[in-house]
């Protein structure tokens, strides 16, 4: 009889175990996510797309050079003399800058013409014996020819003499020099550097997908370090050819510098315009998302938010030029995208 009430007290434990167990199932189950489509509408930000003027503007980074520049070097070993030029000065073409002692060269020269003279006499007594057929033709010949051989060398030292002279090739400033008067110079010796700085060069290259948007007499802007001022150039020379190296185009163009203000060598920061569209479908940058095949945004439409594939390649500091996907009219959200997805409710307030 104990055993009978022994089981039937199990079983009501067994039972009663059981039950539990289901009821801590049941509360512990989680319920499923409501569907977006019927939840409360996000609050994001949006701009109504109007057509604005874009201009397709690159950033480039370039050097100032000297319009003309060359290192003053003499052709003639010598003694310094004469140094006619003051350090960091203009200088105009023709003046003179520096005199090799030419001493030497002047008693070459004098006695150069001395034998010049003797062979023109032996040249004109020969001529007078060849007409009276005292001499051969031969004779005379090699009087004439000794007569033209000295006539040379008076010309070789007159010119050697003339190199002695150092005189300015263009106008410009010149810079410091490294001689000092009574140097010995030779022809490696660089006495100092002469530039023409007033205009100035930009030298500058361009990656080849832009070569078609250049042309000569296209004008450019640029600033240097140091200062905000913006200086204005304009394209004068386009290399024919693109290098296989950086697959670029070099450029020079040429910018006024009547203050003296753009220093050769110096660093430059280049803006130049390649296109102009009056009627472009421009977006904030921010409204751009990066996805597997491209790029999306987000419209809203029918109070909700629908993502659209678009083709944007160029861009401008805060907006991108879009090409395809996006058309005037269309309100572009541009706040909580990353949040967004395609048929979400959305309520937007429209920005400037």
């Amino acid at each position: 009889m104990k055993k009978k009430y022994l089981y039937i007290a199990i079983a009501i434990v067994a039972v009663a175990f059981v039950s539990y167990r289901l009821t801590r199932s049941d509360k512990a189950r989680i319920a499923p996510p409501e569907s977006t489509e019927g939840g409360s509408p996000m609050e994001v930000n949006g701009i109504i797309v109007t057509p604005r003027e874009f201009a397709n503007i690159i950033t480039l980074s370039g050097s100032i050079e000297a319009n003309e520049q060359v290192q003053i070097r003499c052709e003639v070993p010598g003694i310094v003399r004469n140094l006619a030029f003051r350090e960091g000065s203009m200088v105009q073409k023709g003046q003179l800058l520096l005199r090799i002692d030419d001493s030497e060269l002047q008693a070459q020269l004098t006695q150069a013409q001395s034998r010049e003279k003797l062979a023109e006499d032996n040249e004109n007594r020969a001529r007078l014996l060849l007409e009276k057929e005292a001499i051969s033709q031969q004779e005379y010949d090699v009087a004439h020819a000794d007569y033209e051989s000295a006539k040379a060398q008076t010309a070789l030292i007159r010119a050697q003499i003339a190199k002695t002279a150092i005189h300015a090739p263009f106008s410009g400033k010149i810079g410091l020099r490294s001689i000092s008067e009574g140097e010995y110079l030779t022809p490696t010796t660089v006495v100092a550097s002469l530039m023409s700085i007033n205009p100035v060069k930009i030298l500058f290259s361009v990656p080849e997908k832009y070569s078609s948007q250049i042309h000569v007499g296209q004008g450019l802007k640029f600033s240097v370090s140091g200062s905000e001022t913006m200086y204005y150039a304009e394209i004068y020379a386009i290399e024919p050819g693109v290098d296989a190296a950086t697959r670029t185009i070099s450029i020079r163009a040429l910018a006024e510098n009547p203050n003296e203000q753009l220093f050769p060598g110096s660093f430059a920061r280049i803006e130049l315009s390649l296109s102009r569209m009056e009627n472009a479908v421009l977006i904030p940058t921010e409204a751009i998302i990066p996805i597997q095949n491209g790029k999306q945004v987000f419209l809203y439409k029918n109070d909700t938010a629908r993502a659209a594939q678009v083709e944007a390649e160029n861009r401008t500091q805060s907006d991108v030029l879009v090409n395809k996907g996006v058309v005037v009219g269309d309100t572009v959200l541009i706040s909580g995208i990353m949040s967004l997805k395609d048929g979400m409710p959305v309520r937007v307030k429209i920005v400037e």
